[in-house]
């Protein structure tokens, strides 16, 4: 049976290139970076050559990057450093209703310590608008934190307005780029953006390391305390063959980023299509141009997003619902539910992300099955939708 890996913004496969060059700190190279002789001078000069690359890939400095676990860890120490470190200065946040949990509940945990947070709303489409992060900045906001790109319908934020606003008024910048990473430009000097987090397995590196930009000067309390690696911000010996795998990836999903955004926004551009013109009852969630080259988020009339993920499985084809962290949960989306659909909308949806590694034969395979899958569960139902066409 073909076996076709649709669910990219949950994981990637690692890039051969990366674990090739990752294996030798696990083989022969697997000194500490703190040991002074010849074993941890060859991890430490690993570990700074992945730092120079990941900074060179956001447009900062090299000692303004922080290694760790990923994105959830990264987005933690943003929010509470931030928050912590600055008390003394305000206590209000602004972010958005469709960031990640990773946001959200920190967030949620940051109220509960006495802060108060800000969730602004999104437009249909999941834009928020620059004008509402303006309205909602007052005399105690102490950080500004909107995602890149949503990791469900994948709009794109207009984080270098935001960031510009946010400037103005001395409020320092956070931005999830989890998603976004080596599928967008980043540019931290030309976003405004103060601080940054990614994760490697999101872009063909390893599980279990990130990277958090730091911009100079900013005041950041740490949520741990140790031997002081990673100048105290996140102390911990380093995962050094995760890191360098994180820095051979990043450094070749930058590298290669014209040529496979373009690929993937090809492929993407036929699934949308493909299925649009021929699968009644179906719309697009999420922006229709102003969107991640490799997402695409449907929902279905009448039909039950499980149903459908559990169905194309059986074809050989593995999509989602939406984010891999509540993909067990029985509750709807919060993202497509700040977009205005209905519980019952929200369970007809359907996530697709590609990476370099699909083709367009693959996005041909699922078209065909797409038809079959939806019809045989439409068949099952109690009512079926004569439908309305698709909307865009």
């Amino acid at each position: 049976m073909v076996r076709i890996f649709f669910d990219n913004s949950a994981t990637t496969r690692i890039d051969p290139r990366v674990l090739e060059a990752m294996l030798p700190y696990y083989e022969s190279m697997y000194g500490n970076p703190s040991s002074l002789h010849q074993f941890g001078t060859e991890a430490h000069e690993a570990l700074e050559q992945a730092r120079e690359r990941t900074a060179r890939a956001l447009g900062a400095e090299a000692d303004e990057i922080y290694f760790t676990s990923g994105g959830t860890e990264s987005d933690n120490i943003a929010l509470q450093g931030i928050a912590f470190a600055n008390r003394r200065k305000g206590n209000h946040i602004i972010t958005s209703n469709i960031e990640h949990h990773a946001i959200l509940r920190t967030c949620a945990f940051l109220e509960d310590q006495g802060f108060r947070i800000t969730y602004l709303p999104v437009d249909r489409e999941g834009l928020v608008d620059p004008e509402s992060v303006l309205a909602a900045i007052g005399k105690e906001t102490i950080l500004v934190s909107i995602m890149a790109a949503n990791n469900e319908v994948g709009t794109i934020q207009p984080i270098s307005e935001i960031g510009l606003m946010a400037h103005e008024h001395g409020i320092p910048f956070h931005t999830d780029a989890v998603q976004a990473t080596t599928k967008m430009p980043l540019d931290v000097a030309k976003d405004g953006i103060d601080l940054l987090s990614l994760s490697a397995h999101k872009f063909h590196g390893p599980k279990g390391v990130g990277a958090l930009f730091l911009r100079k000067g900013l005041d950041v309390r740490p949520l741990a305390y140790g031997g002081g690696q990673e100048k105290g911000i996140r102390p911990s010996t380093e995962n050094v063959p995760g890191i360098v795998g994180l820095g051979a990836a990043i450094y070749l999903g930058i590298s290669e980023m014209d040529e496979e955004v373009g690929k993937m926004t090809s492929i993407r551009e036929r699934l949308i299509d493909g299925t649009m013109s021929s699968v009644d009852g179906c719309q697009l969630n999420g922006h229709r141009t102003r969107r991640l080259c490799n997402n695409v988020n449907f929902r279905f009339e009448n039909v039950e997003g499980e149903s459908l993920v559990l169905r194309l499985d059986h074809e050989g084809i593995a999509a989602s619902t939406g984010s891999a962290c509540s993909s067990r949960s029985s509750e709807a989306s919060h993202v497509l539910k700040a977009l205005g659909l209905s519980a019952a909308q929200s369970r007809g949806a359907l996530r697709l992300s590609l990476s370099k590694m699909n083709d367009m034969h693959e996005a041909e395979v699922f078209l065909q099955a797409i038809v079959k899958v939806v019809e045989g569960l439409r068949a099952l139902a109690p009512t079926r939708s004569s439908g309305s066409g698709c909307e865009r």
